[in-house]
């Protein structure tokens, strides 16, 4: 049974709301942005959820939940789409219906769910576990900011020492070098020219580098380009694991939860093409929900495809088999979350000695080129 929207007001189909979803660039709708240019982050969606959830579960009606949000809201974004779903709701339109014509800020896998909610009497059960969806995306998105801002501190500042001694201290010992040219380790004279370079040249360093990213920003603006990265994202070793796991706990936590609450399974399918930003990804999303409208069935779509694991697959087609494809979904997913946090934790732990040893290694040549001239100078002059 497809969802509907009719007159009589049951709630938006699928492929309009798949449709609103390709209107906000198939970004995870945790990172999508409100009216009015406002970004709206986890940290306010998640706000948003949790007091409409509390004013319904203490018996505050819907509308009247809708108006006092609107009244303590301060984000201007959200008020505007708080008046509009609010006037909708007081209408006689259902809550999905009204969150469907704001696709910037609720996506089809989010109005699906309140739908189904809205049809079974839990909405508030489809709330608190929408609300706990974003808090677990939030979780894995903080993660993997700290794990890597502790190695791109270390870029930044070797990058600056290094920079620094070139053009602050290696011009210093030019002259002096002059003397032993010939002499000078291979290392001293690459970085006297390099120290040259930045000094007599940095204005067409600057260009250099402006070019650099202006013609960087270009590539990753054209589709096939896009297209290669994301295949790399899904091909190269070590980092093939992390996005499918990413991936995949993204995917089925929210076909988890939709089959839970009774969207039916190609509807689910629909929805959950664009939560996903890789093409790679996305077209085996298509895929999988094509066969699954001709019959083959779920677990077939799975089983062919290189981008899931082979416990993905078997499990999948357990729990079609025994009837509890939600539940698997949902466990496989929580497993996912688990080996992604060991995983980037790993990572982080392993990353901050490398850097260490190769902002030393950089350091050291530097000192080894100044100073083993310097001896050589001493030897000279004895």
């Amino acid at each position: 049974m497809a969802l509907d929207l009719s007159s009589s007001g049951r709630g938006p189909s699928p492929g309009a709301a798949a449709t609103a979803g390709a209107q906000s660039q198939a970004l995870p709708w945790w990172q999508l942005s409100v009216t009015g240019g406002h970004r709206m982050g986890a940290r306010e969606r998640m706000l948003l959820t949790e007091r409409l959830l509390l004013l319904l579960e203490t018996g505050v009606s819907l509308h009247q939940a809708l108006r006092e949000l609107r009244v303590q809201e301060s984000h201007p974004g959200v008020a505007a789409v708080l008046d509009a779903v609010s006037d909708s709701v007081l209408e006689g339109q259902p809550l999905s219906a009204a969150l469907q014509r704001h696709p910037e800020l609720f996506p089809p896998t989010y109005v699906n769910l309140v739908s189904a909610g809205e049809r079974g009497g839990f909405l508030p059960q489809v709330l608190q576990q929408l609300l706990e969806m974003d808090e677990k995306a939030e979780r894995l998105r903080a993660t993997i900011a700290s794990a890597l801002s502790y190695p791109a501190f270390l870029i930044v500042f070797s990058l600056a020492v290094i920079v620094f001694v070139l053009v602050g201290v290696f011009p210093k010992f030019a002259d002096m070098f002059e003397q032993i040219r010939n002499d000078l380790p291979w290392s001293t004279r690459a970085l006297m020219a390099l120290s040259d370079g930045l000094r007599l040249h940095w204005p067409w360093v600057l260009l250099a580098l402006g070019g650099l990213a202006g013609g960087t920003a270009a590539l990753l603006r054209r589709p096939e380009v896009l297209e290669r990265l994301d295949a790399l994202k899904l091909g190269l070793p070590g980092l093939r694991t992390i996005y499918q796991q990413i991936y995949l706990s993204q995917t089925l936590r929210v076909l988890g939860l939709s089959l839970a609450h009774g969207v039916p399974l190609v509807d689910a399918l629909q929805a959950c093409q664009d939560l996903v930003a890789n093409r790679s990804f996305r077209r085996f999303m298509t895929g999988l929900r094509e066969q699954v409208t001709e019959g083959r069935g779920l677990a077939s779509g799975f089983q062919q495809s290189p981008l899931v694991p082979t416990m993905v697959r078997q499990m999948i087609t357990t729990g079609e088999d025994s009837g509890n494809l939600a539940k698997v979904m949902t466990r496989i997913a929580e497993f996912y979350d688990r080996e992604l946090n060991r995983r980037i934790a790993l990572i982080s732990r392993l990353a901050e000695p490398v850097m260490l040893l190769v902002m030393g290694a950089l350091v050291g040549l530097i000192v080894a080129s100044l100073i083993l001239p310097i001896f050589k100078l001493s030897r000279a002059v004895h």
